[in-house]
């Protein structure tokens, strides 16, 4: 089965340190799309995005990736991380699955330790976040989802 996940992570490497969490679980093939402006994604059995929420929404890169880069029927799961709120969550972005009539296989998202803006003036929240318990969530999610897959 091949999977790839198209990602945003930055500021801290809340998401990417998810992806990776999930990547142990199996073969994932990520693609930062900070570096990589273009994909083909047709020969994947699935496609992941993953951002962290910055201003209530996915980033937008990824949202961007997604519009151009997704190719019609492809089924789909939405991963992210948040500091204070989930905001809007993958709302936009399974807008755009159901407009390229992509099946939503589900979400995963976690808490993540964020400094932006104002949240850098008392030291962050969400301190100490991933953790443990939030990546062996990542990695059973995964797994659900390549049973789901399998099926």
């Amino acid at each position: 089965m091949k999977i790839a996940i198209c990602y945003y992570s930055r500021h801290h490497g809340n998401t990417l340190k998810v992806l990776q969490a999930m990547a142990g679980a199996g073969e994932i093939d990520l693609i930062d799309v900070a570096r990589q402006k273009t994909a083909s994604l047709a020969d994947y059995d699935c496609v992941g995005f993953a951002s962290g929420i910055y201003g209530f929404e996915f980033q937008k890169a990824v949202v961007e990736f997604a519009r151009q880069q997704l190719p019609q029927g492809k089924p789909v799961f939405f991963v992210y991380t948040y500091g204070g709120a989930k905001g809007n969550g993958a709302k936009t972005m399974t807008e755009i699955a159901a407009e390229k009539g992509c099946p939503v296989l589900g979400e995963f998202s976690c808490k993540g330790f964020d400094t932006f803006g104002p949240f850098k003036l008392v030291g962050g929240i969400a301190k100490g976040h991933p953790n443990d318990k939030d990546l062996e969530n990542a990695r059973r999610f995964y797994c659900n989802l390549q049973k789901k897959l399998k099926k």
